[in-house]
């Protein structure tokens, strides 16, 4: 199982890493930012909400082998936002358990950068190493254009539109590179 500090990340302009605590005061007025929920949740997270939702995203790495990552700019060290995985286990119909569900969130002075697509084409391409069998999918308001521009570069299609939590969301999904299997003799063909 990989644990929440085994696995860093980096792109030209970011560090994909483990949460630490002196993250939390950042992590926290990034998701009591009204730019930052409007299409998540649409209510700014109290100190209390966003100090669950922190543990959450370290807790997921240790059960689940994966998780999100804070995002840190490599040139100045700030935290900028986070992107990854999850399985939240909602209740949402079509049903998404069990799929790697991506993410992304970003404080709203870095947004309309690209750091979003940036940060998921790392962690997706990490994931698709690492944890190439289950579906991966994403979940994005209907309104959240920006977000949708994103995950149809990162290559995700819708396959529903429904609801969560009242809002309109289309679930979209993206195809996983087939599993790779050994063949224990090199003139026997791995699959028959």
């Amino acid at each position: 199982m990989t644990l929440p500090d085994a696995v860093r990340l980096e792109t030209p302009r970011l560090r994909l890493r483990p949460y630490r605590a002196d993250d939390f005061d950042s992590y926290a007025r990034m998701w009591a930012a009204p730019e930052v929920v409007r299409f998540i949740g649409g209510k700014p997270l109290s100190r209390e909400a966003a100090w669950i939702r922190f543990l959450r995203q370290i807790g997921l790495w240790r059960y689940l082998g994966f998780g999100f990552f804070a995002l840190e700019d490599r040139e100045n060290g700030a935290f900028v936002g986070e992107a990854g995985f999850h399985d939240l286990r909602r209740t949402i119909v079509p049903s998404n358990e069990g799929t790697m569900e991506a993410g992304w969130g970003l404080v709203a002075a870095m947004q309309g950068r690209g750091l979003a697509e940036e940060a998921m084409r790392a962690a997706i391409a990490w994931a698709d190493r690492v944890h190439p069998g289950p579906r991966m999918t994403c979940i994005v308001n209907v309104d959240n254009v920006a977000s949708l521009r994103v995950a149809a570069k990162l290559g995700f299609a819708p396959y529903a539109e429904t609801t969560y939590h009242g809002d309109p969301v289309t679930m979209l999904e993206r195809p996983r590179p087939a599993p790779v299997y050994a063949s224990p003799n090199p003139s026997t063909s791995a699959i028959e």
